[in-house]
């Protein structure tokens, strides 16, 4: 089709157990589960179709997305829901709309990592600082700015700060001023127990850094998105459980 540039949307996950911290693009790949594999597998595709076709590419390695258009105009619907942050702000719909809190469905996936408060961390960047860093990757593709001795890049894309599922619940309740309950469940297989990454060389190269740095601002664009979506739409949501 003629097509010979190309921004791929990889992920943190491609790492697998982090050996050191935060995450630094050189870090070795070696991920613990199908869904980080599958990534790093088209990076490697990338990578050889690169050197032998003139293929140019910019990967792009996220770390937790969240949040939603601060304008509005966008947020975040799946079914069905298995992220963090809608869950717990449709667990707090639920409560505000007169449901019980001892009736919550929320859970949290081990209590026991080697972490301040045992549950995972995670580093939150916020869809629209995604967004840009797309444009800003296609920009330097077209422009061929791109390292012609490596028809591949990669960049993380990360706050380089991480918060626990439980701070997560905690900056929740903040935002909507609701008391929001959980029950704890086991660990999952192929939860690391922390993934915080470096996005420096992305700053550097790029010219790129998260404009939402803190996990309030970030909560408070979902919870004003999820707000204004149809009724019966976040009750819904509240069934499913929490992936961080």
């Amino acid at each position: 089709h003629g097509v010979d540039k190309f921004v791929f949307s990889s992920t943190c996950a491609t790492y697998g157990e982090p050996e050191h911290l935060p995450i630094s693009e050189d870090h070795p790949q070696r991920p613990i589960n199908p869904y980080g594999r599958s990534k790093l597998m088209v990076e490697q595709v990338l990578r050889d179709y690169g050197r032998a076709y003139g293929l140019s590419s910019i990967g792009l390695r996220y770390f937790n997305a969240a949040g939603c258009d601060a304008k509005g105009r966008a947020g975040e619907r799946h079914d069905p829901e298995t992220h963090l942050i809608p869950l717990v702000l449709a667990e707090a719909m639920r409560v505000r709309s007169g449901g019980d809190p001892a009736e919550t469905r929320l859970e949290v996936f081990g209590n026991d990592f080697p972490t301040p408060d045992g549950s995972c961390i995670r580093d939150y960047i916020h869809v629209s600082d995604l967004a840009r860093a797309h444009l800003i990757a296609a920009e330097r593709l077209l422009t061929g700015k791109t390292d012609r001795d490596c028809p591949a890049e990669f960049y993380n894309l990360a706050n380089g700060s991480g918060f626990s599922v439980l701070d997560v619940i905690r900056a929740c309740e903040a935002v909507t001023g609701i008391s929001i309950g959980y029950r704890m469940a086991p660990r999952r297989a192929g939860d690391p127990a922390v993934l915080v990454g470096d996005a420096s060389l992305a700053d550097k190269v790029l010219g790129w850094k998260p404009e939402f740095t803190d996990l309030p601002s970030i909560v408070s664009t979902a919870w004003s998105w999820m707000s204004a979506a149809p009724v019966g739409q976040a009750d819904e949501r509240s069934a499913h459980k929490v992936e961080p």
